[in-house]
């Protein structure tokens, strides 16, 4: 019972100075800013003040704010970005005209096998040379639709 008496008044000023701590944490930090100053003397701390406090709060919102910009669509507005998206759209016209090599491929044959076809037979050649020109027409379509395709990579 002795020892209650002695440790309870001991625990109420411990309680007590930890409330005042919660309390004032501005006042706490300037306290042991100044101790820690007076100890290293060569040594300049930095402290707490509410103005900083209130600098950390204002970076949180800005922060906050950028990221629901994020999620939703906004426009580029750093060079990195827009290069990126200029590198992007070439790489994809690119890959798109790439079939344009094969559309003149495609009109190279047809016209090689009139040629042979009318060295074969050419009394067919009339007739040979109407079947050639729906041929290039096909394969000349294919082209122009992936020429549109490759400018539409570039510019929509």
């Amino acid at each position: 019972m002795a020892s209650a008496r002695i440790i309870a008044p001991k625990m109420a000023s411990l309680m007590g100075q930890s409330a005042i701590k919660a309390a004032r944490p501005a006042l706490r930090s300037n306290i042991k800013a100044q101790a820690s100053q007076r100890a290293f003397s060569g040594v300049s701390v930095r402290s707490n003040t509410p103005f900083q406090a209130m600098k950390r709060q204002q970076a949180s919102t800005i922060l906050k704010a950028t990221t629901r910009n994020v999620m939703g669509r906004r426009a580029y507005s750093s060079e990195i970005a827009s290069a990126m998206v200029q590198v992007s759209q070439n790489i994809g016209m690119g890959s798109a005209a790439i079939g344009l090599g094969g559309a003149g491929i495609g009109i190279g044959m047809v016209f090689a096998s009139l040629l042979m076809a009318v060295a074969r037979n050419p009394s067919m050649r009339g007739q040979l040379f109407s079947y050639a020109i729906l041929g290039f027409a096909f394969v000349e379509a294919i082209g122009l639709f992936d020429l549109m395709v490759a400018m539409m990579c570039k510019y929509v």
